[in-house]
C-alpha cells in the first residue's frame, strides 16, 4: 500500500516507539484486515459458521468476530441484511467486547454513531434493561439508528444530544457507560489514507480537550459502583495516557481495572501520561503486534455502591378501535403485547422498554423502544423494526427462502415476488420474509404475488 503519512506524525511516532518504530513503518505495507462480528442475539457463532458461505478465520481476541477473505462480498448477501453479522474493523471491535455488560443493564453509548459498539453492547442485554445511544449528529444517529434496528435491538432510545445535555437528563443513571471518543484518527491511517491527507499536528491537542469534556460528562452519568470504559483509534498520546491521567487526578472515585487480556496487547505507557504506574493497566493495540488497526482503551470502576433507579410506570390509554386492530395482527404473534407498554403516536406505535427512565421530554431523540408499525384507517401496517426483532418461527406465515434462491436478491432490490402454489396455500395477507429462517421484513400475499414491503430506503442498488 503506498499511504502518504504526516512528517510530524512519523516524527512523533519514532520518538514513541524507538527500536519498534521500522516495524510500525512496515506494517503500513500490509493491506488492512477485514472482519466481522456475529449477531448472538440472533445466531451463536457456531450455527453461523454452519451457515456461512464466507472464508472465516477467527479474530482471536474476540470471541464472535472473524476475519473474512477480500474475495467474500458480506454487504451483498442476505445474512448481512437479516442482521446476522456486522462489518466491523477488528481492533474496532476490542471495546464492547471489554465492558462487561449483562441483561437488566442501564447502558449508555456516549459516542455511538454509526452502531459498531452499540449494537455488541445491545447483543449483551438480550432485551433485557435499557440502551441509549447518543450521537451528537442527527445524520449519523440516523446511520446508528438503521443499524440498532437491523440487529432486532428492542430496548434502546437512540439520542442526538450534547454529553452535556445528556448529562442532566440522567443524572448517575447508567451502571456501564462506553465512551468512544472523537480523535485525532492516527490509528486509522492504513485503513482510510484519507485521514491521513486531513491530518495536522494541531490535532490532538484539540481532541484532547473534547476528550476531557465528553468524560467528565460521563463520569456524572455513571453510578456508583458502574464501570466505564474509555477508548481511542489513536496513537497519541494525550489522547490516550493524557486523558487517563487526567480523569485519575480529578476524579479520585475513579479507579483503572485491569483489561481481560490478549497476548499481543501493548500496555499503556505511565511515561506518555502523568507517570502513574497504573496507566500500565491501560491497552494499546498496534498494528505491528496484531491484526488490526490501532486503538486504546481504559476500563474503569465508579467507587459507591449502586442503588435502585425509579423506572418509567407506563400508562397509556389506547383507542378502543385501534387496540382492536392490534389484538387482531398480534394474536398470532409469539411474542406477546404488553400493552401497558404500547405508545402511540401520529398513527405510530412503539413498545417501549420495561426498563426505561421516567420520561424523556425535552430530549431530541430518534427512536425510542422498538417501532411496530402504523395504524392506518381499518388496518395495521407492520413496520420493518419488528420484523427484524421477530424470529423465524414467531409468526405463523412466512416465506422462508433458501440463500441461494435469486428471489431472495429480488426481494432485497424492492421487486414483486412470485409464490409457489404451497407458498400461496398459506392465504393472503403479511408474510414475513425470511432467509434461512431469519427475517428480512414484510411482504404481502394476493393470490400467488407477493408484494414487496421492503422499505425503499433499506434496498440493495
Amino acid at each position: 500500500m503506498n499511504i502518504q503519512l504526516p512528517q510530524a506524525f512519523l516524527s512523533r511516532m519514532e520518538k514513541m516507539l524507538g527500536d519498534e518504530f521500522p516495524d510500525f513503518l512496515e506494517s503500513y505495507q500490509a493491506p488492512r484486515q477485514f472482519a466481522l462480528r456475529v449477531n448472538t442475539a440472533k445466531i451463536t457463532t457456531e450455527k453461523f459458521l454452519e451457515l456461512s458461505p464466507f472464508h472465516l478465520t477467527p479474530v482471536p481476541w474476540i470471541e464472535n468476530g472473524f476475519f473474512y477473505s477480500s474475495q467474500d462480498r458480506p454487504s451483498r448477501h442476505p445474512y448481512y441484511q437479516a442482521g446476522l453479522y456486522y462489518l466491523q474493523e477488528p481492533s474496532a471491535m476490542t471495546p464492547a467486547s471489554r465492558l462487561p455488560v449483562h441483561p437488566g443493564d442501564r447502558v449508555l453509548d456516549l459516542c455511538a454513531a454509526p452502531g459498531g459498539k452499540a449494537t455488541e453492547l445491545g447483543s449483551r442485554l438480550k432485551g433485557k434493561g435499557l440502551l441509549v445511544a447518543n450521537d451528537i449528529s442527527a445524520s449519523r444517529a440516523k446511520a446508528l439508528m438503521r443499524n440498532l434496528e437491523l440487529w432486532g435491538i428492542t430496548n434502546a432510545l437512540v439520542t442526538t444530544e450534547t454529553p452535556k445535555h445528556l448529562s442532566e437528563a440522567f443524572p448517575e443513571y447508567f451502571n456501564k457507560v462506553l465512551i468512544d471518543a472523537p480523535c485525532s484518527g492516527e490509528g486509522m491511517f492504513r485503513k482510510d489514507p484519507d485521514v491521513a491527507k486531513t491530518w495536522e499536528e494541531s490535532r490532538p491537542d484539540y481532541f484532547c480537550r473534547l476528550q476531557k469534556e465528553i468524560a467528565a460528562q460521563g463520569i456524572s452519568m455513571l453510578q456508583p459502583g458502574g464501570m466505564l470504559l474509555y477508548s481511542t483509534c489513536t496513537f497519541s498520546p494525550q489522547e490516550n495516557e493524557g486523558v487517563v491521567s487526567y480523569i485519575l487526578e480529578t476524579f479520585p472515585q475513579m479507579e483503572l481495572l485491569d483489561i481481560p487480556g490478549y497476548e499481543y496487547f501493548s500496555k499503556g505507557r505511565p511515561q506518555w501520561g502523568s507517570g502513574d504506574s497504573r496507566l500500565e493497566k491501560c491497552v494499546r493495540i498496534f498494528p505491528h503486534h496484531m491484526s488490526g488497526e490501532g486503538h486504546f482503551l481504559a476500563l474503569f470502576k465508579k467507587a459507591g455502591i449502586s442503588y435502585p433507579i425509579t423506572l418509567k410506570n407506563h400508562s397509556s390509554q389506547i383507542e378502543k378501535s385501534w387496540k382492536k386492530l392490534l389484538e387482531d395482527f398480534f394474536k398470532d404473534i409469539s411474542v406477546p403485547l404488553d400493552f401497558s407498554r404500547i405508545e402511540i403516536r401520529g398513527g405510530h406505535v412503539y413498545c417501549l422498554p420495561e426498563a426505561g427512565p421516567e420520561s424523556v421530554k425535552g430530549l431530541k431523540f430518534l427512536r425510542w423502544g422498538l417501532y411496530l408499525g402504523e395504524l392506518k384507517k381499518n388496518r395495521f401496517e407492520p413496520g420493518q423494526p419488528l420484523a427484524m426483532a421477530l424470529s423465524g418461527n414467531a409468526y405463523p406465515r412466512i416465506l422462508n427462502l433458501a440463500a441461494s434462491d435469486p428471489r431472495a436478491e429480488r426481494y432485497l432490490k424492492g421487486e414483486t415476488l412470485l409464490l409457489s402454489e404451497s407458498e400461496a396455500a398459506k392465504g393472503p395477507g403479511w408474510y414475513l420474509v425470511c432467509i434461512t429462517g431469519y427475517p428480512l421484513g414484510w411482504g404481502k400475499a394476493t393470490g400467488n404475488l407477493l408484494k414487496n414491503k421492503y422499505p425503499a430506503g433499506w434496498r440493495l442498488t
